[in-house]
């Protein structure tokens, strides 16, 4: 499956948990529905998934979870937060340059359309 085919499958599983249990549950209770309408559509999800910081060959772990790796392909960062800061945007990021993903989705459920809640970061050049 393509990365496109996959963020769009992510996007209506997400449309699907939100419009089922609405804004207000802890991220806990997203991740795992999400978790389970993603394997219901096919897809492999791997959950709190330890992301280690390579430094001069050593492996690190300094605490980093993904949320969701879907398809061994995409990142999921899940928030219930009044509104997205900065700092979730640079998580991700982070998460993607340290795994050389390319693409990540930020989804925050706290909120009343879910479509204001998802926004896709980008990294073009994992590497740097």
């Amino acid at each position: 499956m393509k990365i496109e085919e996959i963020a769009r499958s992510i996007v209506d599983s997400a449309f699907a948990v939100h419009s089922e249990l609405g804004p207000g549950l802890l991220e806990s209770a997203y991740e795992a529905c999400l978790r389970h309408e993603l394997g219901l559509r096919g897809h492999q999800v791997a959950v709190q998934l330890t992301q280690p910081v390579t430094y001069r060959g050593l492996q690190l772990d300094v605490g980093y979870r993904l949320d969701l790796l879907v398809d061994e392909t995409l990142i999921v960062e899940l928030k219930t937060v009044d509104q997205i800061q900065p700092i979730h945007h640079a998580q991700l990021l982070t998460y993607l340059k340290l795994s050389r993903k390319t693409l990540g989705l930020l989804i925050n459920f706290n909120v009343p359309l879910i479509k204001n809640g998802i926004k896709r970061v980008v990294l073009n050049h994992p590497n740097s």
